[in-house]
Order: structure tokens, then C-alpha cells, then sequence
């Protein structure tokens, strides 16, 4: 069985289908998914699908491109909505420098207020990178001298140096549909060598479907494509796969149970 550990049900080009999006999954051996929120107005409706369907759980958090648009916002909402017993991470949350849709001051304040959340509430931080190594190692590692945290880089397209700063710091990474393409050399390369405790798989529905569904919406379904891949990359069967990266799913986002 399988774990989507990062999509997003409640965006277009799932919500639409949902119930044939979660059948689809549940038929292709997805036996969980975390269910992602990036703004505050959205909090509510993830959680509320987590309430509703017994394999799916919530996130609460702010997107790096929602950050100016949430520049009030402390620690202490996201602690008050992580109580609730099917919100098991804080995020997404991180830097993209990529885009800049937000101020870069704006994005790195949201995501210290969401590790110091993380580390109030004992949930791990789902981190968002894009275009922001440096910046978002520096504030990983100043803020694990504060106290220690845990967490996932998602949707890992970074180096390999900063894939080995993240692992040092006892966080976890998960590979997304992005490591089927053909020009993810680099990630794959990083793919072969992960540690196997530290190793999620995700879709990141409704994009970046893998092959064979590339220019497809994404769904939970196709992470068990990623997984066969990633297992191919890495010499190991795709039951061993999953059973490894489901076990660190429950590991790691120890509020969900089997």
C-alpha cells in the first residue's frame, strides 16, 4: 500500500471529481494522503475533508506566495487549528524565490512563525524551496539550535549539498512525480542514495503528474507510478518501496494512524 504524502484535494481539478479521485486512489493501493492547505481560508475546508473520509488527513499552513497577503498571522492560529485531531503537519510553508509572489522578508518571517509552531505543537513542518537553498538552510539550521523540529522538504528539486544539509538536520524528503522526467537527472542521482528511513513519495495533485501522465491533472493515484519508479532507480521491488515509505509517513506524521 501507498501514501501520498502532499496533495491538494480541494483545488480545482480534483474537487470538481472528488469522490472518483479518492475511488481511483483507494483501487490503485494509495491507502493515505495528506491533504495540503496554503492559505487560512482553506483550513477549514481541508480539515473538514479529512473529517469526512477516514484515509485522508489535514495540514494547516500558509504558502511563501500567500505570505504578503498573510503578513498578520503568528504562531498562534496555526497552533489553535493543530489540535484539531486530523490536522497532523504545520505547512506548507518555506521560501520560493523562484516566483517572488510574495516579499522575500515577508516569506522567511511566515516561515519562522511556522517552525516555532511546529516546535510548540510537536507536528512536523512541511517545507516548500524553490530558487532559496541558502536561505532556507540558514533558517533551518538557526532555527533547530532554538529547539528541534521535524519535518519533510516536499517536492525535494534541490541538490544534492543541500539534500545532505536537510538529512544532517534530521529532516525527512519526499520525491514527487518531477523525479520521472527526463531532464531530473539530478534528483534522480539523489533518489539512488536517500537514506531509506528518510524517503516520502507524494503527488502533489492536481500538478506535476508523473510519466506516464505528464500534461495529465494529477491525482494520488499516480504516486504509485513515482514509487515504481523510484524503486527501479534504487534497485529494490516497489512492495519494499512502499512499505518503507509508508512506514515513514507514520513516522514521521505520527498524529495519523494506520
Amino acid at each position: 500500500m501507498f501514501v501520498d504524502s502532499h496533495c491538494h484535494l480541494n483545488y480545482k481539478g480534483l474537487v470538481e471529481h472528488q469522490a472518483e479521485v479518492l475511488s481511483r486512489a483507494r483501487e490503485s493501493g494509495v491507502s493515505a494522503m495528506l491533504n495540503i492547505s496554503t492559505r487560512e481560508r482553506e483550513w477549514d475546508e481541508v480539515i473538514g475533508l479529512a473529517e469526512q473520509e477516514t484515509d485522508v488527513w489535514a495540514s494547516v499552513g500558509i504558502h511563501p506566495h500567500e505570505a504578503d497577503q498573510h503578513a498578520g498571522m503568528d504562531r498562534a492560529k496555526l497552533v489553535a487549528k493543530s489540535t484539531h485531531p486530523r490536522v497532523v503537519a504545520i505547512g506548507e510553508t518555506g521560501l520560493d524565490y523562484y516566483y517572488d509572489k510574495s516579499d522575500r522578508a515577508q516569506q522567511c518571517l511566515g516561515f519562522r512563525e511556522h517552525i516555532k509552531a511546529s516546535r510548540q505543537t510537536g507536528l512536523p513542518i512541511i517545507i516548500h524551496t524553490r530558487d532559496a537553498e541558502a536561505d532556507t538552510a540558514t533558517i533551518l539550521a538557526e532555527e533547530m539550535r532554538e529547539g528541534a523540529f521535524t519535518g519533510v522538504i516536499h517536492c525535494f528539486t534541490a541538490s544534492a549539498e543541500f539534500a545532505r544539509i536537510a538529512l544532517d538536520l534530521g529532516l525527512y524528503i519526499s520525491l514527487s512525480g518531477i523525479v520521472t522526467f527526463k531532464n531530473a537527472k539530478d534528483i534522480q542521482d539523489v533518489a539512488t542514495w536517500l537514506p531509506e528511513n528518510r524517503l516520502l513519495v507524494e503527488t502533489d495533485a492536481p500538478f506535476l503528474a508523473p510519466i506516464p501522465h505528464r500534461g495529465r491533472t494529477g491525482e494520488p493515484a499516480f504516486v504509485c507510478d513515482t514509487a515504481r519508479f523510484v524503486a527501479k532507480l534504487r534497485g529494490v521491488s516497489c512492495e519494499i518501496l512502499a512499505q518503507q515509505t509508508s512506514d515513514n509517513f507514520y513516522n514521521l506524521f505520527s498524529k495519523a494512524t494506520r
